[in-house]
């Protein structure tokens, strides 16, 4: 789930939220956080200057790196216009 608010800046910033009650081990929570910083460092020209927040739910710790990464590129073009 991401999360977006404009923040007045010209730049957008990341916030994470990966809990330990919804990701069981660590090794599953730093995948998902490299995967969404990755997916955000791409994308970082074209979101604007919004606060993004991404909250990891648990199906996220099971699925693919695929999967998690098609649904990331979904998240950010549908957030795209934040500001």
């Amino acid at each position: 789930m991401l999360l977006a608010r404009p923040n007045g800046l010209n730049s957008p910033r990341l916030g994470l939220a990966v809990s330990k009650k919804n990701i069981k081990t660590a090794v599953q929570r730093n995948r998902i956080k490299r995967l969404i910083r990755e997916t955000f460092r791409q994308r970082k020209t074209t979101l604007g200057g919004c606060d993004y927040v991404a909250l990891a739910r648990q199906p996220a710790g099971k699925a693919a790196n695929a999967e998690l990464l098609t649904a990331l590129e979904r998240h950010w073009l549908e957030l795209a216009s934040c500001a």
